[in-house]
């Protein structure tokens, strides 16, 4: 008698809530825009990064909201955080950090309708999934500091 093949016992990754998916593409827009050397969230630039990267509606209409919130407000943001580093310059740091940082900095200081500490804990979780080992504890305590100010 033959036994039944061996089940996958590996965990199946859970979907990322639309809110996390949201914020994870308007990081990548960000990392991208900045690598090409100006912020642009026209209506163009949007329509060629969606063309790459695949999003449900929700998704799309809050990363948007988003990354226009993060451009009309980026000198104050990069002041923001500038105020709260220490040792470091903003072009030290690295750019997937920067720009998380400048996500969660523009939820904390502009978007009323999201809760600061999910802004912190989104951009932590981003965190672990795209920036380095000490990205979680570094962008968490750069965003505390912004939330507490």
């Amino acid at each position: 008698m033959d036994s039944p093949p061996p089940r996958d016992l590996k965990p199946k990754k859970k979907a990322p809530s639309p809110r996390r998916d949201g914020r994870e593409a308007a990081v990548q827009f960000l990392y991208g825009n900045e690598a090409q050397g100006a912020f642009d969230a026209a209506p163009e630039a949007l329509a060629a990064f969606w063309s790459l990267r695949d999003a449900k509606p929700e998704v799309r209409e809050f990363a948007e909201e988003l990354i226009h919130g993060v451009v009309a407000h980026l000198g104050e943001i990069d002041s923001a955080i500038r105020t709260h580093l220490e040792n470091y310059s903003m072009q030290r740091l690295a750019a997937v950090d920067r720009n998380l940082l400048r996500l969660g900095a523009y939820e904390i200081l502009f978007a009323s309708h999201i809760p600061p500490q999910a802004a912190i804990n989104e951009a932590i979780e981003i965190a672990k999934r795209f920036g380095a080992e000490d990205s979680p504890r570094f962008v968490n305590g750069i965003l505390d500091r912004i939330l507490k100010r």
